[in-house]
C-alpha cells in the first residue's frame, strides 16, 4: 500500500431510464446534480475538502456547456472548487476517472469527484445549413425591409421543406430534412457509418448468428431483472424524485424486462442492414438518460478523514483501432491496462464489458481468446485470455440497463466494485468500446 494510492470511497448513480420516458424533460445538469448530491449525503462528505469535480458528457447542452461546473455548484460544491467537463464518446466518464487518478497519484490533489451525466432525450435535432444561414441573416439585418426580406425567404424555405418531406423519399431528401442529433453523433465521421453498422461488420467477420446474439440479449435482461428483484441494484442506485407534477420517485432502472423471451427477440427485424443484417433493437443497447458519480481520494486522505475505501484503482488504458471495428476496442485497451497493473487475465475475477451490442461483446470475447488475433492485430505472443461467461456482466449490462453515453464509464466501475465486494473478488476489469475506433479499460482492486 502507498499513501498515494487512488481509492474509491463510494459510487452512486441515478436509475437509468429509456430516452423519451421518465427523465426526458429533466436537464442533464439536474440528473447529474441528483447523483452528486446523493453521493455527498451517503458519504457525509465535507464539500470543502473536494479539490475538483470532473464529469463526462457528450450531449453538451448549449445552456450548460461546461456542465460539470453547473452540476457541482447546484449540488453544493463550493465556488472555490474548480470543475470541468471531459468528452471521449462512450468512455467520457471513464476518462473523468482517469483524470482524477492522475491528479491524485501525482500528489497535486487528494479528493476528486468524477463521473458522468447524460440526457440523450434532449440531444436536439439539427437544422439544415440553409435555415441556419437565413437565421444568421435575420439577426444581422439592420432595417425593417431587410428583416422582412429574410423572413420571406425563411417562410419560403419552410414551405419548400414541407414539400420535400412529403414528396421525396426520406433517404433521398438531404437538402431540407432536419438531422437527428443522436444519430448524427452515433455516425463515425471518418468512415461515414453508424455504430450499428460497425456491429454488423463484426457480426459477419466473427460469424455470429442472430440466435446467439438474441440469447445474449435475453441473458442481459434476465440477469438485470434478477439483480433488481434481489436488491443488488439498490446498492448503487440513488432514488430520483421527479418534479411535483409527476408525483413519482424513480428507484429502479427502466429497461430490464423480467418477462423478456427469446421468441419476442427473434421477431424483431434487423435495424441497420435490413437485407442481410442480424443487429436489431432487441440485441442492441437502448438510448438512455442517467448519471453516475464516484468519490476518489488518496489513501492517506481517506484514512485521515476516516473513510474505508471500497476499491483501489490499479491501472487504466486507452487504445485506438479501425473506426469501422470500434466494437473491438476493449481487446486493444485491456492489454495496456493489464501491463500497467502487472496482471494477466487469469488474475481477473470479474468483468464489466459494456454491451453496446450483443455482437460487439461476443466478438470481443472471441478476440480475447484468440492467439491469431493477438499475434496479427495486437503484436502479442499469445492471446490475452478468455473472458468466461460466468464472470462477465453478472448483473446484466447495457442491453437491459441502457447506455447513457457520457455516464456509462462510471456506471461500469460502480457496478463492478460493489459486486467484487459481495463476492470477495480481488481484481476486476471494466472495459468498453468507444465510437470513433477506441477502447477503454480500467482495473480495480478490492479493498474489502
Amino acid at each position: 500500500m502507498s499513501a498515494r494510492d487512488v481509492v474509491i470511497v463510494e459510487g452512486l448513480r441515478t436509475p437509468f431510464v429509456k430516452s423519451g420516458t421518465k427523465l426526458a424533460k429533466i436537464h442533464p445538469a439536474e440528473i447529474g446534480r441528483v447523483a452528486l448530491k446523493e453521493l455527498i449525503a451517503k458519504t457525509n462528505l465535507d464539500v470543502d475538502v473536494v479539490d475538483e469535480v470532473i464529469i463526462g458528457n457528450t450531449g453538451n447542452p448549449a445552456d450548460a456547456v461546461n456542465i460539470a461546473r453547473v452540476v457541482a455548484l447546484n449540488a453544493g460544491i463550493p465556488q472555490k472548487t474548480s470543475a470541468y467537463t471531459v468528452h471521449r464518446n462512450c468512455a467520457s466518464a471513464m476518462e473523468s476517472i482517469s483524470h482524477g487518478f492522475e491528479k491524485i497519484k501525482a500528489g497535486t490533489m487528494d479528493v476528486i469527484i468524477a463521473g458522468g451525466t447524460e440526457n440523450m432525450s434532449q440531444i436536439p435535432w439539427l437544422m439544415p445549413q440553409k435555415f441556419q444561414d437565413l437565421l444568421n441573416q435575420l439577426v444581422a439585418a439592420r432595417s425593417t425591409g431587410q428583416k422582412l426580406g429574410v423572413l420571406g425567404a425563411l417562410l419560403n424555405a419552410d414551405f419548400k421543406q414541407v414539400w420535400e418531406l412529403v414528396s421525396t423519399p426520406p433517404m433521398l431528401n438531404t437538402k431540407f430534412k432536419p438531422v437527428n442529433g443522436v444519430m448524427q453523433g452515433l455516425t463515425d465521421p471518418f468512415v461515414g457509418i453508424n455504430m450499428g453498422q460497425t456491429a454488423e461488420i463484426l457480426a459477419k467477420e466473427w460469424n455470429l448468428s442472430r440466435r446467439e446474439q438474441d440469447e445474449f440479449a435475453l441473458r442481459s435482461h434476465l440477469l438485470a431483472a434478477k439483480a433488481t428483484k434481489e436488491g443488488r441494484m439498490k446498492e448503487e442506485i440513488a432514488p430520483f424524485m421527479l418534479p411535483p407534477d409527476y408525483k413519482e420517485t424513480l428507484t429502479e432502472d427502466i429497461g430490464p424486462r423480467e418477462t423478456q423471451t427469446i421468441e419476442a427477440l427473434t421477431k424483431l427485424k434487423p435495424f441497420f442492414d435490413k437485407l442481410t443484417g442480424t443487429i436489431t433493437a432487441g440485441n442492441s443497447c437502448p438510448i438512455t438518460d442517467g448519471a453516475a458519480m464516484l468519490l476518489l481520494m488518496s489513501r492517506e486522505k481517506a484514512q485521515a478523514l476516516g473513510y474505508k475505501p471500497i476499491a483501489k484503482i490499479r491501472s487504466y488504458g486507452f487504445a485506438g483501432l479501425e473506426p469501422e471495428r470500434m466494437g473491438l476496442g476493449p481487446v486493444y485497451s485491456t492489454p495496456v491496462a493489464l501491463k500497467r497493473a502487472g496482471l494477466t487475465m487469469k488474475d481477473i475475477g470479474l468483468v464489466e464489458l459494456n454491451e453496446a451490442f450483443a455482437a460487439q461483446v461476443l466478438s470481443c470475447r472471441k478476440a480475447f481468446d484468440s492467439d491469431t488475433f493477438a499475434k496479427e492485430k495486437l503484436g502479442l505472443s499469445s492471446k490475452i485470455g478468455e473472458i468466461r461467461e460466468e464472470i462477465c456482466n453478472v448483473n446484466g449490462g447495457a442491453i437491459a440497463l441502457g447506455h447513457p453515453v457520457g455516464a456509462t464509464g462510471s456506471r461500469l466501475i460502480i457496478t463492478l466494485m460493489k459486486e467484487m465486494k459481495r463476492r470477495n473478488i480481488q481484481f476486476g476489469l471494466a472495459t468498453l468500446c468507444i465510437g470513433g475506433g477506441q477502447g477503454g479499460s480500467m482495473i480495480i482492486e478490492s479493498e474489502a
